[in-house]
């Protein structure tokens, strides 16, 4: 199976004295923690002299020349993310899911029964049985095109507070499937 990597990122926080000496075989100098745009992967990279990155900022970090971050230390685990990381992470993950609004609301339109006894939509923090039949039901008459069309003729709460507390729990590690992110 090919690799498949984060082309962009956003920041969740910035370490301009890294970690000191926590871990060993890191580098001196200014780090970042951010959630991958693609796969929700957490990352720590290494910034470059002189950058100054703050919360939310969307930034390049595929294979090619690279503005901000001269390398990609790897993944990290949530439970590494520092507190402030941890802070943003909601609001910048709604951010991400409200640029890719489109792929997300075909989730809607197309999501099945994981078990027999369980729908991927119940997965979602806020959809139990009643929004989940009513979801169905809605899609029948005709695909959603919006959050703002599913949420009129269904509605549930704001989506993409749901989903981004679902890719929370997921990144987390509290649930046992994964409708959005990949293991680490």
């Amino acid at each position: 199976m090919e690799k498949r990597y984060e082309e962009r990122a956003y920041i969740l926080d910035f370490l301009l004295h890294g970690r000191g000496s926590t871990r060993p075989g890191y580098r001196a100098g200014a780090l970042v923690q951010m959630v991958g745009e693609a796969f929700f992967t957490l990352l720590e990279a290494i910034v470059k002299e002189g950058s100054i990155l703050k919360p939310h900022d969307r930034i390049y970090v595929g294979k090619n020349k690279r503005k901000e971050i001269t390398y990609i230390i790897g993944r990290v685990g949530y439970d590494e993310l520092t507190a402030n990381a941890k802070m943003e992470l909601p609001g910048v993950i709604e951010e991400i899911i409200l640029g890719r609004e489109g792929w997300f609301v075909k989730f809607f339109n197309t999501a099945q029964a994981i078990t027999p006894r369980m729908h991927a939509m119940e997965l979602i923090p806020g959809i139990g049985k009643k929004y989940m039949w009513q979801i169905i039901n809605e899609r029948e008459r005709g695909s959603f095109k919006s959050f703002k069309n599913l949420q009129e003729r269904t509605n549930i709460p704001d989506p993409s507070k749901l989903i981004a507390k679902r890719i929370v729990e997921e990144l987390a590690g509290e649930s046992k499937y994964r409708l959005f992110t990949r293991a680490h």
